[in-house]
């Protein structure tokens, strides 16, 4: 059976464009559309939502942190409420932009340094749980395979996808290699191809430290700012069929 091929979307505001949208939206099938605080605009958002109803895409919503100049990737601290807060102000706004274009909510998946610190930290992992829950206990949760929030998030009763990454090079205990690192990111095609299809055919990776490791993933994302993300998009499809 295929997985479930996401990509981050919407996130260009104002006059900032980020990635081809509407060219990826035909070789994925679910989407995840920032909210506003780390990219994305209400007119943005809107767009996004219609275009991926067009295509018959699952809609998710991807809230991050307040951040716009480090695009939602620097680790910051905030109390459980305060994230929250921000987990119901951003997905609420993207809700009521799918429910007035005739859509559905499907998922919620956090972004960047949100995803990354909650996804083995019990107290933010409790907050984007909770957050997710109130919002609707059906929406199923996006997050990074094998990490504390997934089981937390199982445990509460929410429905899980587990993720792993096209683009991005993996630790040994099954954390992404920092963005802080040179390594972090995969850019060559065959690269790409190796890695992913590893991932599809048998749910396991190789780690910068050349050890392969098991993973549980049932969605696999292409991150759409990334400049050769619809490339990756057209093979990583054909790659799933």
């Amino acid at each position: 059976m295929p997985m479930d091929i996401n990509c981050d979307m919407g996130e260009s505001f104002g006059a900032f464009r980020v990635g081809n949208d509407q060219e990826i939206l035909r070789y994925v099938t679910s989407i995840n559309i920032a909210c506003g605080f780390h990219a994305g605009d209400p007119m943005i958002m809107r767009q996004t939502v219609r275009h991926a109803i067009t295509n018959n895409v699952k809609i998710g919503a991807h809230p991050g942190y307040p951040d716009l100049q480090g695009f939602g990737r620097r680790n910051m601290e905030f109390t459980p409420e305060e994230i929250y807060n921000m987990m119901i102000y951003q997905v609420g706004a993207l809700k009521a932009f799918v429910d007035i274009e005739g859509g559905e909510l499907h998922h919620v998946k956090p972004h960047g340094a949100l995803y990354n610190q909650s996804a083995n930290d019990a107290v933010k992992a409790q907050a984007v749980i909770d957050a997710v829950y109130d919002l609707g206990p059906n929406l199923i949760l996006y997050c990074l395979s094998g990490s504390l929030i997934a089981k937390m998030a199982k445990d509460k009763g929410l429905a899980v996808y587990e993720e792993a990454f096209s683009d991005r090079n993996y630790n040994d205990d099954g954390t992404l290699v920092s963005r802080s690192f040179d390594n972090a990111l995969i850019e060559g095609e065959d690269a790409m191809l190796e890695h992913v299809s590893r991932i599809i055919l048998s749910n396991e990776v190789m780690t910068v430290q050349n050890k392969v490791i098991k993973l549980n993933a049932q969605t696999l994302c292409i991150h759409g700012d990334g400049g050769h993300a619809l490339e990756f998009a057209k093979k990583i499809s054909k790659l799933n069929k």
